[in-house]
């Protein structure tokens, strides 16, 4: 398995132009929400934690799968990723549970406009999506996303060089 500044500087190789950084702040968090609130039904069954249960659904399952291959990738990552999952899944399942028209109206336009918005960016950029050349590049997505927002607030100074130095500086 790459590692973290390995999978960062291959998605981030594809995302050099500011403009297309800035439609993936919101094309992505659009996609996922789109895609935890389009897998929010069936439910498969129920999970009980103490007196709770907790609906099993194909996001849920996808999410916690994410979640592990995020927090393999790097812990301080992999828990924002699995709280972002988390608020995906519980929205995603709120809707859900309303009228079929409203569920499904909500997902496929969020895919649809988020989807819109990715492309815009790529096409300022001149490249095509990472995901064309490596299917990975769609979980990069939402990861890319955090860690992009943690290098503009200063943090983790030292994968940003690495991964400015192996993709190039942004333009």
């Amino acid at each position: 398995m790459k590692t973290l500044t390995e999978q960062l500087t291959q998605y981030a190789s594809y995302h050099r132009d500011r403009r297309n950084v800035l439609t993936h702040f919101v094309g992505i968090p659009m996609i996922v929400l789109s895609v935890s609130t389009l897998l929010a039904r069936p439910v498969l069954g129920q999970w009980a934690l103490g007196s709770a249960t907790v609906d099993v659904t194909p996001s849920l399952l996808l999410s916690l799968l994410a979640a592990v291959f995020y927090l393999r990738l790097d812990l301080r990552y992999g828990l924002v990723m699995a709280l972002w999952l988390a608020a995906s899944n519980h929205v995603g399942r709120q809707l859900a549970l309303e009228g079929t028209a409203l569920w499904l109206g909500s997902g496929a336009g969020l895919f649809i406009v988020g989807w819109a918005i990715q492309f815009l960016g790529h096409a300022w950029e001149g490249r095509k999506p990472a995901f064309v050349d490596d299917l990975i590049g769609l979980a990069m997505g939402p990861l890319f996303v955090v860690a992009e927002l943690g290098f503009f607030l200063g943090l983790r100074r030292d994968l940003f060089k690495a991964v400015e130095a192996n993709a190039g500086e942004m333009h």
